[in-house]
């Protein structure tokens, strides 16, 4: 990652200082307080940009998978500019509705749907489910028939395609949780065609996140594409193929293909395989919002060591819990321009050893400088917690000049006093939560 950020849309080194957009973020800092979670909504518009080329002429679709980051601001953003939503809970159903939502516009994936979630999915008349398993499939047919409703399913098909990602976040191996077995699929489908409360929409697929490779992709579509095939030799046919998400971003120096070249490449081989007007759902996740959002953290103490040198900040494993679960490398760079870098594990308040935010990194900081993680905008913030009763960060989009963020106007709700939100847009937005 560049340090001057000259490779984030939104974010930008300017006479030795940081912003996002047109506003600075140390002074972002000092007003609201860190740790500090800022989005850039231009960020924002120009991830969804590259999918939006990708599906423009077709008719397929983008669905947001809302797991990555479920702050309102931006599921209103993403309703707003054509998305439909990937959700996997009732509470993210909850948030989806709330951004503007409509039940067509939702597919709920997830392998553990309770009947409370299944049942207030059908009555918000989502627009699938994705089934993981048999015992689910006939969960969702009898909660569909006390509802008196017909419940659209797809079957998330395990292609036993290796992702080559982290093995925490690969989900389309036989050895995995995730989906129904490839070679019982067929079978299933016919079984669900039985079911009175079912009824058959299309199939699904998702072999993993932060993948870097478009191999993976193309291998899995093709496997799915034979069971399309035996599908409609059996008489079942379908109106969407769900291709998931999982494609990842640069944090380093990843090289993923972009979004346009994978939707084109997996339309290319729905075409050859004769399914061109097959629509397919794409659900995007992190490489919508990774880039978009950084971290903000104070640097409290520095505490060499004999055996290594300690950055202390205030930020910690709560806030982000990425490296000390994924292994992840997460860049940090200094808001205000510095020399003379050392090697630093850069680590948080926390009373644990895997509390560290990044391990054997140079940097040049000094107590009270303000530090920025970038790519923080997935899976930071929605996997947060209060662990040691520590109070949540804050959120803060910023869209525009300085001269209309004075202007516009600034809304929290309290939930607890450690749940925080901050819109900071042209346009206002009362976020409230569920």
């Amino acid at each position: 990652m560049p340090k001057d950020f000259s490779a984030l849309s939104g974010f930008s080194r300017r006479d030795g200082a940081l912003y996002c957009e047109e506003l600075n973020l140390r002074e972002l800092a000092q007003r609201f307080g860190t740790p500090l979670y800022v989005y850039s909504h231009q960020a924002l518009k120009t991830a969804l940009e590259n999918w939006m080329r990708g599906i423009a002429g077709t008719n397929h679709r983008v669905f947001y998978a809302m797991k990555a980051n479920s702050n309102l601001a931006l599921l209103k953003f993403f309703h707003d500019s054509g998305t439909g939503f990937d959700i996997v809970s009732r509470g993210e159903l909850q948030r989806a509705l709330m951004a503007g939502a409509k039940g067509n516009d939702i597919v709920y994936s997830g392998v553990g749907k309770s009947r409370e979630d299944i049942r207030a999915a059908l009555r918000a008349d989502i627009g699938c489910f994705n089934v993981e398993s048999i015992p689910e499939l006939d969960r969702i047919n009898e909660v569909a028939l006390e509802e008196k409703r017909m419940a659209p399913v797809s079957v998330r098909v395990n292609p036993d395609v290796d992702a080559k990602t982290h093995p925490y976040i690969s989900t389309g191996l036989k050895n995995n949780k995730f989906g129904v077995s490839y070679d019982q699929t067929v079978a299933l489908y016919q079984r669900a065609a039985t079911l009175p409360g079912i009824r058959i929409s299309g199939i699904d697929m998702h072999i993993g996140s932060q993948i870097t490779e478009l191999e993976p992709f193309v291998h899995a579509a093709d496997k799915i594409f034979d069971i399309v095939d035996a599908l409609a030799q059996n008489g079942i046919m379908l109106d969407h193929l769900d291709f998931g998400g999982g494609l990842g971003v640069r944090y380093t120096d990843e090289t993923p293909p972009s979004a346009e070249t994978l939707v084109k490449a997996v339309s290319r081989k729905a075409a050859e395989r004769g399914f061109a007007d097959l629509p397919i759902y794409f659900e995007p996740g992190r490489s919508l919002v990774a880039r978009a959002g950084i971290l903000l953290t104070t640097v409290e103490y520095l505490k060499p060591t004999e055996a290594k040198n300690f950055m202390i900040v205030d930020a910690a494993m709560n806030d982000m819990v990425r490296p000390t679960l994924y292994q992840a490398q997460m860049p940090l760079v200094n808001c205000t321009q510095r020399d003379a870098a050392n090697l630093w594990d850069v680590v948080g308040p926390v009373c644990e050893t895997g509390d560290f935010l990044a391990r054997s990194i140079e940097l040049a900081a000094q107590p009270g400088d303000v530090l920025a993680m970038t790519g923080a905008g997935a899976y930071g913030m929605s996997m947060a917690s209060n662990y040691n009763s520590r109070g949540r960060a804050a959120e803060v989009l910023v869209s525009g000049s300085p001269a209309a963020a004075k202007r516009s106007k600034i809304s929290w709700l309290w939930k607890t006093r450690f749940l925080r939100t901050h819109l900071f847009n042209k346009q206002f937005f009362d976020v409230h939560f569920p």
